[in-house]
């Protein structure tokens, strides 16, 4: 028994993935909103992960961040307007990794093209904003908005994944690189929600991020109906 137990293993080599996951991501972003000047911060999430399969997580992410712009000077903002935004956001995504759609094995292009992937989900975004809320300009105009508030956003996310292997020929680590725009449904981000009719106001608030993201894997393991890594031919 032991040595058809040891046989199965060996033959399974390079098919099986751990279920489960941990990770954490570290983010250089902006925002894009009606300010004119917008800032670059750091961001931080934490991520538990589901993999439907090892080129499709689900991801419920945690994400904590800084989000300013703006400025006395015209050239920061015309109407100076400034902002801070000490945001925390909760969303749920998937990426969907090429090697789900493709047949990679016969082809070395492929087999390094497999980790490339696409998302996208939905979450909250809860923002603390402080706010130049009087014009400098025009002390008695106060600008309308919310100081705190919670808008449904969307990311849309393009990266790619370098798994880790272990001796078992299993992915039990992975450096991710990605590129995320998010978009919120409200004017939640900059704090500000200024008449369209005065203000130049018509797009939704979004911001981006640059981010590094490192996983580690665990939990059951299961097998993949294609080979998860390429070995020497």
């Amino acid at each position: 028994m032991g040595l058809i137990a040891t046989f199965s293993v060996k033959a399974q080599s390079g098919y099986n993935y751990k279920e489960f996951g941990w990770g954490f991501d570290v983010s250089y972003e902006r925002g894009y909103t009606n300010i004119t000047q917008q800032n670059n911060s750091p961001a931080f999430n934490f991520n538990l992960i589901y993999n439907y399969s090892p080129y499709l997580p689900i991801v419920a992410e945690f994400q904590v961040g800084k989000l300013s712009g703006g400025g006395p000077a015209p050239s920061q903002d015309p109407y100076g307007r400034q902002y801070v935004n000490h945001y925390a956001a909760f969303i749920l995504h998937a990426d969907i990794q090429l090697g789900t759609m493709v047949d990679y094995e016969d082809s070395w292009v492929l087999k390094i093209l497999k980790n490339a992937y696409l998302g996208t989900g939905v979450g909250f975004i809860a923002s603390n904003n402080v706010v130049q809320r009087t014009s400098i300009y025009q002390p008695s105009y106060v600008f309308p908005g919310s100081d705190k508030t919670l808008d449904v956003m969307v990311p849309l996310r393009a990266g790619y994944e370098f798994k880790i292997f272990d001796s078992y020929n299993e992915p039990f680590l992975a450096i991710d690189l990605m590129y995320i725009h998010n978009i919120a449904f409200g004017e939640g981000i900059d704090g500000y929600d200024d008449p369209s009719s005065r203000f130049k106001n018509n797009a939704l608030n979004q911001y981006r991020q640059f981010t590094i993201g490192f996983k580690y894997y665990f939990g059951n393991v299961v097998s993949y109906n294609k080979l998860i890594r390429a070995f020497p031919q």
